[in-house]
């Protein structure tokens, strides 16, 4: 029987790690090799136990788990990387792929099927969760300026919009010229469900 294939699996909710794990490790062909709950420790961690795919949490905290993918892509190659979700957002699944992963899962994938994601993206294959496909694809590119996003952005904290106008250097009435305009453009009714719509989209990526 060959090598079985090193995992190293990145999650800071200790309750979702186990479940990853309990599932996982029934594959005989899959080890895992270490579990960590910060992105920030996945090069090294990959590094020192030669992990041959690594299973990174996209809403982890520590650096953003794009960032950890193009790092791992330029430093060890040879560690592929599938990025777990809970839902699609079309930016993210773009630059995620762009980035250099090589498959995005659902969370909640049955063992059986993410195990066979490790298997594809261990030979070298791209997986993407069909159901997450399925999703990005409603959903075209961003219908927002980027001084629109800008302004969502600097607007998810809360504040007002003279605080909001002070932190982007314009005027208060171009704060507001542009949450309207944003607002209207992703059909929201409030500055809040504008954020939320833009954030789950993917759109407010930095």
């Amino acid at each position: 029987m060959p090598d079985p294939i090193r995992l190293l699996l990145v999650d800071d909710q200790i309750l979702s790690r186990g479940v990853l794990r309990n599932g996982l490790e029934r594959e005989r062909d899959l080890k895992i090799v270490a579990e960590i709950n910060r992105s920030d420790d996945v090069v090294a961690a990959a590094k020192r136990h030669r992990a041959n795919v690594a299973l990174l949490d996209a809403a982890g905290p520590g650096t953003a788990s794009i960032a950890v993918t193009a790092e791992l892509r330029t430093l060890i190659p040879e560690c592929r990387v599938v990025i777990l979700t809970t839902y699609g957002r079309p930016n993210h699944l773009r630059r995620g792929l762009e980035a250099g992963a090589k498959g995005f899962a659902l969370k909640e994938s049955p063992a059986p099927q993410l195990a066979d994601a490790v298997r594809r993206v261990h030979l070298g294959l791209r997986v993407v969760d069909a159901n997450l496909a399925a999703e990005s694809l409603k959903y075209s590119d961003t219908p927002l300026t980027h001084e629109e996003t800008d302004t969502l952005r600097a607007a998810r904290d809360g504040g007002s919009v003279a605080m909001i106008a002070r932190s982007l250097h314009v005027s208060e009435r171009e704060v507001r010229r542009r949450l309207w305009s944003a607002i209207g453009k992703t059909g929201a009714r409030t500055r809040s469900d504008a954020i939320q719509t833009a954030d789950h989209n993917g759109w407010l990526l930095d």
